[in-house]
């Protein structure tokens, strides 16, 4: 089969990934065999390939927001039928006994595995995944549409979901940095009722995608909003603008940061976070956010911008990613 494959990092625009041959992998007696129909290009795999993330397996395919086509099943798997369509997100397997998998927190396990990092991912034509870990998809999507769901959309629910809003009608919820996440956070809550404030460095695609989904109002990235907000959500992975959005919030109000990669976070005045103002990440996610979002996703329903892009170009696609080319997410299509 066909796969893209990292041996050692470097900048996108080096092109250090190779597309090769490879065996077509075998399910082991919990996995199942995925026959790849299109995979989402996220940030997460531009910090893989280019080194903000070390290499956790040498080489890994890289590419966590798949969708395809049950081929086969391991001995121990009786809950998918050939052919039925599914979908593997970041979150690959975790060890279900420890301390924070008992107690409902799965994506802080100290043993967690990830597609496209310490697994290989979905740059292919073929992938195996833990049948456990596995979603069923909703069909009010095509393939292309149904990719980003599976980590932007994924990890924007997880971040909504900590922000600490309660009651959403009329709340007031600052994005900044309007990529594939925002796209779809954006969608979410203003469909719960709040008002939601998009702050973006791209004057262009991204503030005309933010206007065209509702926003209350688009601006710069270091732009003051017109009212102070409940909560703000950072998806740009840049540090030095966390006091921007702090300086944004109401007193109580809470930012969280959505990235797993994000450049260093200048020295804070205090007087931001005064006023039981907080600062929150959010780590990967849980399959209960997984199964609650696509089912939110589908009686909304969402509607997700993408950009396609073969196999054969995924190296361009990752630079598109890098560049904020797209208009909402990059999607590879096999």
């Amino acid at each position: 089969m066909k796969a893209w494959r990292i041996y050692h990092q470097a900048p996108a625009t080096e092109r250090p990934m190779r597309l090769q041959e490879i065996p077509r992998p075998q399910p082991l007696r919990n996995e199942v065999l995925i026959r790849i129909t299109a995979c989402g290009v996220c940030r997460t795999d531009l910090h893989i390939v280019e080194g903000d993330l070390p290499l956790r397996k040498t080489p890994v395919t890289p590419g966590h927001q798949v969708v395809g086509r049950i081929e086969s099943v391991g001995s121990e798997v009786s809950n998918f039928n050939l052919g039925e369509r599914v979908g593997a997100a970041w979150l690959g397997g975790v060890c279900g006994g420890c301390r924070y998998c008992i107690s409902g927190r799965e994506n802080l396990c100290e043993a967690a595995q990830f597609n496209g990092w310490t697994r290989d991912g979905g740059f292919a034509e073929f992938i195996t995944a833990r049948a456990d870990f596995v979603y069923r998809l909703p069909d009010g999507f095509d393939d292309r549409a149904a990719a980003p769901l599976l980590c932007a959309g994924i990890i924007g629910y997880r971040a909504l979901r900590q922000t600490g809003i309660e009651n959403w009608l009329g709340a007031r919820l600052g994005i900044f940095g309007f990529g594939a996440a925002g796209h779809i956070a954006i969608q979410i809550s203003i469909h719960r009722g709040a008002e939601v404030y998009v702050a973006t460095r791209d004057r262009g695609r991204h503030a005309r995608l933010a206007e065209e989904l509702g926003a209350k109002w688009v601006g710069n990235t270091f732009d003051r909003p017109p009212v102070k907000l409940d909560a703000a959500i950072i998806f740009a992975p840049a540090g030095e603008v966390v006091p921007a959005a702090l300086a944004s919030l109401d007193k109580g109000g809470r930012v969280v940061l959505g990235g797993i990669h994000m450049s260093a976070i200048p020295p804070l005045d205090y007087q931001l976070l005064y006023h039981e103002r907080s600062l929150l990440s959010v780590t990967n996610n849980t399959r209960e956010d997984g199964h609650e979002f696509l089912a939110e996703a589908a009686s909304i329903p969402l509607r997700t911008s993408t950009e396609e892009f073969p196999l054969e170009k995924a190296d361009e696609a990752l630079i598109a990613v890098g560049a904020d080319a797209i208009k909402g997410a990059a999607v590879i299509t096999i």
